[in-house]
């Protein structure tokens, strides 16, 4: 694609990366026939073409964004399946992430909109503010999620019940079992501890199993998703920022092997540090050395080796790839090789490259799309006939449970329920 950006404007770090981001693209159209809202809605503007299109012209021009370029790029889940059909090896992430970046700062919303999207910034990150508002969602929910659009939305995604804070995602180190192979940090998180802290717990079982000290480090929280896929980079880089230092403290300490994610979105976050901080002149360096320590749970299992198997089960379980997982870090058929080893016979649903809508905070921005797809990939996931459904991304399990009466586990959870430890709470006695 040609581009037309001066050199006064080449001179910005982000137009330099558009620009080269851009001049990639050939026009194939081969995104279209992967991208979700394409899929459903069959609109190009709402394509990743489409869309690279309009953003190439708000940021040469140096314009403001006009109202139906927020409607489109909105409605982009950042799934990035895109980016895995794409043969010019166009990085639509970083081009729309610098888009949504302007709008956040050049774009004024409507006012309830502002208002929503400032509290999932300030509520969701926060692990405190977030079970207190869970709270009151409880309470109102049997009323207030029969309300249109995005209220009745976020009332109904509510959970049914408020889980105990976990001890384990506090800052401390837990000790190997055995001996001592080594020393990892593990991201606790902000959304997973308060939705689902067992998933955590699972991990650490699991690590401290296979002869590793688990860190969870002080100063370390939310990765920085959520709002920097709002466009609040002030944000999500100021989160980031945060875990970088920690997470260096502890690699100038007793050191790490790696910094293990259990959240595949929070995972795809982490691993771009490198890039989100490559001007900034303090933390560039240790941004990247924090990046290229950061493995997901079932990386770094498939790297050392699953414990030994003390439970034969034998379910059929669909695994659902987050798109994170396959599209973001590329990582496709090992969680499902591990569940193999674990002794499950794992079925793929189909048309898995599609995303389920739930998209960090989409299934609460753009509740209708995210509905119509959560109802196609219930239906590919049912005719599996599998028993057990497994991800790895607690925004997936959230809403995928959400819509169906089967087991919706992690895969940790399955891996360390056969090497030792308890049931999934999911399975509620159906193993």
């Amino acid at each position: 694609m040609q581009t037309h950006f001066s050199l006064a404007q080449l001179e910005d770090p982000d137009l330099a990366t558009a620009n080269d981001i851009l001049r990639k693209c050939v026009h194939c159209g081969f995104c279209t026939a992967t991208c979700p809202t394409y899929v459903t809605l069959g609109d190009e503007l709402d394509s990743p073409r489409g869309r690279i299109y309009q953003i190439k012209d708000m940021l040469e021009g140096d314009k403001d964004p006009a109202p139906s370029l927020v409607t489109h790029i909105d409605r982009c889940l950042s799934c990035l399946s895109c980016m895995t059909t794409c043969p010019s090896g166009v990085h639509y992430m970083h081009l729309v992430d610098i888009a949504r970046e302007r709008i956040h700062d050049r774009f004024k919303r409507p006012v309830f909109d502002r208002a929503l999207r400032k509290v999932l910034a300030w509520v969701l990150p926060n692990p405190q503010l977030f079970r207190l508002s869970l709270v009151g969602a409880w309470i109102g929910k049997p009323v207030l999620k029969h309300l249109p659009g995005r209220l009745g939305a976020m009332f109904r995604m509510a959970p049914s019940r408020i889980e105990k804070p976990s001890l384990w995602d506090v800052p401390q180190t837990i000790p190997a079992e055995g001996p001592r192979k080594g020393r990892v940090a593990l991201m606790s998180g902000c959304a997973q501890q308060v939705l689902q802290p067992r998933i955590n717990e699972a991990t650490i079982r699991l690590l401290t199993r296979m002869g590793y000290d688990v860190v969870v480090a002080a100063g370390a929280g939310c990765c920085g998703a959520l709002t920097h896929h709002m466009g609040d980079t002030k944000s999500s880089h100021g989160q980031a920022a945060r875990n970088i230092r920690a997470w260096t403290r502890e690699i100038d300490g007793d050191g790490l092997d790696a910094v293990i994610i259990n959240a595949s979105g929070c995972g795809t976050t982490v691993k771009d540090y490198g890039f989100m901080f490559r001007t900034d002149g303090d933390l560039a360096e240790p941004a990247k050395a924090i990046s290229a320590l950061t493995k997901d749970i079932t990386e770094f299992v498939a790297e050392k080796g699953l414990p030994a198997v003390t439970v034969q089960d034998g379910s059929t379980v669909a695994y659902h790839s987050a798109c994170s997982m396959q599209h973001g870090q590329k990582i496709t058929d090992l969680p499902k090789t591990l569940l193999s080893q674990a002794g499950f016979a794992v079925k793929s649903p189909a048309e898995g490259h599609l995303c389920c809508g739930s998209a960090g905070t989409y299934n609460l921005l753009q509740p209708e799309l995210a509905d119509t797809l959560k109802a196609r990939k219930l239906a590919n996931i049912e005719k599996t006939g599998a028993a057990i459904v497994a991800a790895g991304n607690i925004g997936c399990l959230e809403q995928i449970a959400s819509g169906t009466d089967m087991a919706v586990v992690h895969t940790v959870e399955l891996l360390d329920w056969v090497t030792g430890g308890p049931v999934p709470k999911a399975l509620d006695g159906r193993a």
